[in-house]
């Protein structure tokens, strides 16, 4: 990736995004967030301690507020001592997380820096669910945003897509059937394994140098299928790829509830505050049998 083309994709999206967020009436950096926050987000008065320096920042996924994504999460993070924020984006016909993914990507990087700008943190920490998990190494690979982020955690991430089929909710279709090319859920096509928006996000790599990536899949992941394709390739200083069910056989969770999972939630808070990628051999406590 040239640097040169990097800055100038992300300055053409970001700037449409910062356009769009403008029509739509967004509000100036430190005010509060369009949509309902989810409890413990978006209080932008917080600023990092020494202990936790990166705020967090949470991507939910597709058809996802972050009010529904981050009900759980968010208070556990913020309980810990995080300065915890959240969007929603991607809205297409009133569905969030819906329209084209590097669109999306742009978003988070306004986003990002309204963050950043608020709470003076060079860097913040990304945690994301589905889409959410996957969009922000758009951001981070192809528009310049690895300087800005510590950590991307992604909870049941699309990293390479899913073979299955990703369908709008019904009252998202109307006449038009999901396919190739569906403008209700431009999202949709874009996590298809195999699609021209994964092709280029995965023509370098998985990951690019400076962040650390998480990966914590289920084995019962019915959407992004199989969950082995959720994993990211990367030497283990930067990458650690976690199957909940390895650690706790018991835990019946699957791809939506994930982010509402307590197991979920240590993971995640283990991969936060230790240097680099969360640890393989850390043991969360598992939820007793019933």
């Amino acid at each position: 990736m040239r640097p040169s083309r990097s800055r100038s994709r992300r300055t053409a999206l970001a700037a449409a995004a910062a356009l769009t967020a403008t029509l739509l009436g967004a509000p100036p950096a430190g005010a509060a967030v369009p949509g309902v926050s989810p409890p413990g987000a978006n209080d932008w008065s917080c600023r990092p301690s020494a202990a936790h320096p990166e705020p967090v920042v949470l991507v939910p996924g597709t058809f996802e507020s972050m009010a529904k994504n981050w009900s759980t999460l968010s208070p556990y993070l913020a309980g810990a001592g995080y300065c915890v924020f959240a969007l929603d984006y991607g809205e297409t016909n009133g569905v969030p997380a819906t329209g084209p993914v590097a669109d999306s990507a742009a978003e988070l990087a306004v986003f990002v820096d309204r963050v950043r700008t608020a709470t003076g943190a060079r860097e913040v920490d990304v945690v994301g669910h589905s889409q959410g998990g996957m969009m922000p190494r758009y951001y981070m690979h192809l528009l310049g945003g690895a300087a800005e982020v510590d950590d991307l955690v992604g909870i049941a991430p699309s990293n390479h897509g899913t073979e299955g089929l990703i369908v709008p909710p019904p009252e998202a279709l109307g006449p038009t059937a999901p396919g190739p090319d569906n403008p209700l859920c431009q999202a949709c096509t874009d996590q298809q394994a195999g699609s021209a928006f994964l092709q280029e996000l995965d023509a370098s790599g998985d990951t690019v140098r400076g962040p650390d990536y998480t990966v914590i899949a289920t084995v019962y992941d019915e959407v992004v299928t199989p969950y082995t394709s959720q994993f990211l390739a990367g030497p283990a200083r930067q990458v650690t790829n976690t199957t909940i069910q390895d650690l706790c056989p018991a835990d019946p969770v699957e791809h939506d509830q994930a982010p509402n999972d307590p197991v979920v939630h240590q993971l995640v808070l283990d991969a936060l505050e230790r240097k680099g990628p969360g640890d393989p051999a850390y043991r969360p406590s598992c939820l007793p049998l019933p």
